[in-house]
């Protein structure tokens, strides 16, 4: 359904190093750089960083959160741990199982160095 995802920052070198890293948990390879944008080349889609060109600050989206797929609860720990070291904030619950109408998920959720909220989720 997605091509790409596009989010906003206003310290590209510093989401390099957060998403490098907490990515880089979850077997997704460094990014790419082409000047104030990054990418993250996968073959489900595109994920990227960029200074607004607009040339006003970025912001987070309220109610937003951007979910990457984990193969196992152990890699979505080690993606939440790799946040964390990388500047990220824990943010909602510690990581582990929820029950919804959709079944049973393991979900970490962290807020990126510019505050976006993110997850890795694995299907369980």
């Amino acid at each position: 359904m997605f091509s790409h995802i596009m989010i906003g920052t206003n310290d590209l070198d510093r989401a390099k190093s957060f998403y490098d890293a907490a990515l880089g948990a979850l077997g997704i390879p460094p990014s790419r750089a082409d000047g104030h944008r990054i990418f993250y080349m996968t073959p489900s889609g595109i994920f990227a960083v960029t200074t607004p060109i607009d040339g006003e600050p970025a912001t987070h989206a309220n109610g937003g959160t951007i979910g990457f797929a984990a193969k196992s609860p152990d890699e979505a720990n080690a993606w939440h741990a790799a946040g964390i070291a990388a500047g990220g904030t824990t943010c909602e619950d510690p990581p582990g199982v929820r029950e919804g109408s959709v079944g049973k998920m393991y979900l970490a959720y962290l807020r990126d160095p510019d505050g976006n909220k993110i997850c890795a989720l694995h299907r369980m």
